[in-house]
């Protein structure tokens, strides 16, 4: 078990499909991007609904969906909801090296130190800090976020392809009906500043329908 951990994915990795261009490489139906994979190409051994003390808010713009990215901030009000997914440290990187637009393939010595300190930085960039959230069965959960808190940013809109993919990740995760989905969603900053809710709640219904 010392080398596994939990990746916790809040944003649109919380979906199996979506994390499999990930681990198996590839581009996604529609996507504007080409994923190289990992090392190791297996699927997660298990995956589990969790909550982690903070909140999720979006920010910055992303190259693979247009419009805010998803980050976390341990220190926002509330939990997050979030699915942890149980794969090797190789596999773990390969994935973050992949988040922070880097070549895979190079195994992240500051794994240690995020578990032993619950925070480790490789970069400035989005997704270059890592933290760890704490233990699930014995087992580091560990995330990857921006360095800066949500206060200290500009908030930005998410496109409706990646808030719907959010939705999906939460369903397949957590098994929320489409309101409560839609509210939470809604609730987030970046969200709620700049999406009608009613128009939260089409999307969001029109994705589960789907």
């Amino acid at each position: 078990m010392r080398e596994l951990l939990w990746y916790v994915a809040y944003g649109s990795n919380m979906h199996a499909d979506r994390l499999g261009w990930y681990l198996g490489g590839g581009r996604p139906p529609g996507g504007l991007r080409t994923y190289p994979g990992c090392r190791d190409c297996r699927p997660p051994r298990r995956s589990a609904a969790v909550l982690v003390p903070g909140g999720i808010y979006f920010a910055g713009e992303s190259r693979a969906w247009t419009g805010g990215m998803a980050f976390y901030d341990p220190a926002l009000p509330g939990a997050a909801a979030a699915r942890a997914w149980l794969l090797t440290r190789e596999q773990f990187a390969d994935v973050a090296a992949q988040e922070m637009y880097r070549e895979p393939g190079v195994d992240l010595d500051l794994i240690g130190a995020a578990v032993a300190h619950g925070r480790a930085t490789l970069g400035p960039g989005r997704y270059e800090t890592l933290l760890c959230t704490g233990l699930r069965d014995g087992v580091p959960m560990l995330t990857f976020t921006a360095p800066w808190r949500a206060a200290d940013v500009e908030w930005t809109a998410p496109a409706p392809g990646y808030l719907a993919m959010l939705a999906a990740g939460l369903r397949e995760a957590h098994g929320w009906e489409s309101a409560r989905i839609a509210g939470y969603l809604a609730g987030r900053p970046g969200v709620a500043d700049r999406w009608d809710p009613r128009a939260v709640d089409s999307l969001v219904a029109a994705t589960l329908a789907g």
